[in-house]
This record gives structure tokens, sequence and C-alpha cells, in this order.
């Protein structure tokens, strides 16, 4: 081989080549981190409602190591997201040296069990909400069940005036309603077989039966319709008159 010219000259070629590539890469990377490419303009396109603009600037000044060229958007967009009420995030670069962020917060629909929050979207998040919200009961990953039933379950109670507070799923799936009337509670036992065609009976009969003692003065707090054909009510202090005997 190094008798070879022609052989030479060709390896020759090839490592001023390899030796040319790797100067300009190296140049290009010296080049995109100068500050010339940092970015002199982050702006967030919408107003947050609900998660703290302190907090989102805070890690965006954080998560601002790189230059228009070299700043990790993923990296940037996951530290986003966990701040509270941000449900996604989109990082736009605008030449020269502009920053876009997109956020869209979750929109809260419930409290889930103890402590979380529950969106529109049946997505289970945390953060610090003092407004007045429907509570969510059920297994952990049977939120957006919960969800799709109250949206459901609301839209059928809504023209008796009954507004629902509380809905339960039991771990053995058993579905608890507790609604008001603005003026008192009644909690709804569909139990764990057939529940929306028990609630639609439940409905279809309420103006003969709970709508007629109710007209009566008597006030119903508790509606149980795991029965096949029919359903009970508890009324409060009601007491059977005993039976006379002969």
């Amino acid at each position: 081989m190094w008798d070879d010219a022609q052989q030479l000259n060709g390896v020759s070629g090839a490592l001023v080549v390899v030796a040319t590539i790797a100067l300009a890469w190296a140049a290009f990377e010296w080049v995109v981190r100068q500050p010339l490419f940092s970015f002199r303009e982050v702006i967030v396109t919408t107003k947050p409602a609900h998660a703290s603009s302190g907090h989102l600037e805070s890690i965006i000044r954080e998560q601002l190591k790189g230059t228009f060229f070299t700043l990790n958007l993923d990296r940037a967009g996951d530290a986003l997201m966990q701040a509270p009420w941000v449900q996604r995030v989109a990082l736009r670069r605008q030449w020269p040296r502009r920053l876009e962020i997109d956020v869209v917060e979750h929109a809260p629909l419930a409290r889930w069990n103890d402590s979380g929050l529950v969106d529109t979207h049946g997505e289970v998040f945390s953060a610090d909400w003092d407004g007045d919200l429907p509570q969510f009961n059920g297994p952990e990953g049977e939120a957006a069940t919960v969800a799709a039933r109250y949206r459901e379950w609301s839209a059928l109670l809504a023209p008796l005036g009954l507004t629902i507070r509380t809905l339960t799923l039991s771990p053995r799936g058993g579905w608890e309603i507790g609604a008001t009337d603005m003026q008192s509670p009644l909690t709804i036992e569909l139990g764990r077989d057939d529940p929306g065609g028990r609630l639609a009976r439940f409905i279809a009969a309420h103006d003969r039966t709970i709508a007629v003692l109710a007209r009566a003065g008597r006030r119903i707090d508790q509606v149980d319709l795991r029965y096949r054909n029919g359903f009970a009510v508890r009324v409060p202090g009601f007491r059977e008159k005993p039976v006379r005997k002969s």
C-alpha cells in the first residue's frame, strides 16, 4: 500500500474530507451557541386563567439554556407540563430570536376522590381550587368513565330540576348519585346492572310518583332503583300507621 501512490492519494483525500467536515461542524457548533442567537423575546400567546404566570415565567427562564438553534424544545415543554393547571404546551421558534409558547389549561369539571381534580376531558390533575365543584368518587383509572356518566345523567336529570352534586362508582361497579333540587338532597341508588336503563325508568315515572309525594309535602331523601320492576323511596320521619286489631 505504501508503495501505491494512487492508494495513498485516495487515503489522503479521504482524511482531508473528514478533517474538513469535522472543522466545519465544530465551527457550526461554535456559531450557533453565540449570544447573537439567544432568545430576546419569549411570548406566552394566551393569558393563563388558572396557572400562575410567575411560575410559568420562572420555568421558562430556567429552561432557556440555549439559543435559537440549541434550545431543547421537548425538555422545555416537559418542564412546563409539570406546572399546576397545564394540560399541554406547544413551543415554536420564530426567526430570528423569538420563542412563542402556547399553554392549554385544564378546565375543572369536578373534584376527584380526596385530593385531585377532573377536567372536562376526564383527566385527573392536581391543583388548588376554591370554587364550587361536584364531587366524583371512584377507583383509580375510572375518572373518564365517571365524567362521561356525569355529563349523560346530568342532562337527563336537569328537566326534573335535579343537579348532580356527587357521583360515586364503587370498586364493585355500583353507581350512586347524590343530587339536589336546590332545597333538599336526594340520593339515587343505581347499582351495577343497567344503571342508565334504571335511571331512565325512574325519570319516566317521576311525575306520577316522586312529584306527587312532593306536592303532598312528603320530602324524599333516597330512591333505590335496584329492583327489577320498580323502586323504593325513603321519606324522612315517615312511620306507618299501626294496623288496628279487630
